[in-house]
């Protein structure tokens, strides 16, 4: 009841102003003023005038105010008739009756289809069919064909890159990545992701270049994690334990005590300083690392980008339930889509649906 009412009482009002600014009335008049427009005519003559003398218009100008005005007068005299003329009654009789359709057609359309009484639902709680609508593939090849008509395009080469990785085309995702540095200068990030992109390949020349990318990315900011996990990591596949343990030692140095990939390290240390004799050292570090990042993440919260590196370890591991938990808890806190747009491609690319849904 409460909703009509409120309803009602501005359909009311709008229909109202409409009708009054659709009237004819004198504007901003006087009380006890003459309702002669002549008057104000000569009063602007009587500026123009005065503007000539004071020298703030040219002969020339007043002149064509004057003819201006003349010409004012004569289409007012030619309007004025002293009472409303028919077709003007006949305008707003057209009006009234128009508006008194729209506010039956509103609420009669309403009354029929409306909800009034259903309840707000959060952003959360909402399908977002523009992201279950996603097709990588036709978006990578859209991308792909604008990229062949602009080449320059970093924002596009910054899109595509992940996408392939997500696609598993990573020789692609590494010749996406080179053209990015390209164009945008070399970074410590963009060499890792150009490693990581290598290392997925599984070459071995790539993993050679991929090392170099790393030390290069390390060796440009002494204080740069990523790139430090990934030498480690490396050397630990190519079983230069030695290596291995000064690299995570160079790790460790930058723990703050804290960080979710600190006991997963610390493993790795262990399992280099020990020759390597635990071949399972290496998934078993990963799902520790997984565990204290989705506590960590499930009872303070964290950014975007560390619910997507909680999904994509989950995928790594193989367990596609706990990706698909961890992307649910990623949409409840980050509703809105274009704050998951790295997160939603790794997500549908690896059969993820959103909200748990079936596909």
């Amino acid at each position: 009841m409460l909703f009509w009412s409120i309803a009602t009482a501005i359909t009311v009002i709008a229909c109202a102003a409409l009708y009054y600014a659709a009237g004819r009335r004198m504007v901003n008049a006087v009380a006890g003023e003459s309702h002669d427009p002549n008057n104000h005519f000569r009063l602007v003559l009587a500026e123009i005038d005065a503007d000539l003398k004071a020298g703030k218009l040219a002969v020339a100008e007043a002149d064509a105010a004057k003819g201006e005005l003349a010409r004012e007068i004569l289409r007012h005299k030619a309007e004025a008739g002293g009472t409303v003329s028919a077709g003007a009654s006949l305008g707003r009789m057209s009006l009234l009756v128009g508006l008194a359709a729209v506010a039956v057609v509103s609420f009669g359309t309403y009354a029929l289809l409306g909800q009034p009484d259903l309840p707000a639902q959060p952003l959360a709680g909402r399908t977002d069919t523009a992201a279950q609508a996603l097709d990588l593939e036709s978006a990578v090849q859209r991308i792909e064909a604008a990229l062949a008509g602009n080449p320059e395009d970093l924002r596009g080469w910054s899109v595509v890159a992940p996408a392939y990785m997500e696609l598993g085309r990573f020789a692609e995702a590494a010749r996406a990545y080179r053209r990015v540095i390209e164009l945008s200068g070399p970074t410590p990030d963009l060499r890792t992701r150009l490693a990581e992109a290598l290392l997925s390949a599984g070459d071995e020349a790539d993993a050679a270049e991929a090392m170099t990318e790393l030390r290069s990315a390390a060796a440009s900011d002494p204080q740069h994690v990523p790139s430090r996990l990934y030498i480690a990591a490396e050397l630990m596949r190519q079983q230069d334990y030695p290596a291995a343990a000064e690299a995570w030692n160079a790790v460790l140095s930058l723990s703050q005590g804290d960080e979710p990939w600190l006991n997963a390290a610390r493993q790795g240390l262990a399992t280099a300083e020990a020759g390597g004799e635990d071949p399972e050292a290496e998934q078993d570090m990963i799902g520790q690392m997984v565990t204290g990042l989705a506590e960590r993440l499930a009872s303070e919260g964290g950014s975007v980008q560390e619910w997507t590196q909680l999904v994509r370890s989950y995928l790594v591991l193989g367990d596609k339930a706990g990706a698909q938990q961890a992307y649910d808890q990623a949409v409840a806190a980050y509703p809105q889509t274009f704050d998951r747009g790295e997160l939603d491609t790794l997500a549908l690319g690896a059969g993820l649906t959103l909200n748990g849904a079936k596909p």
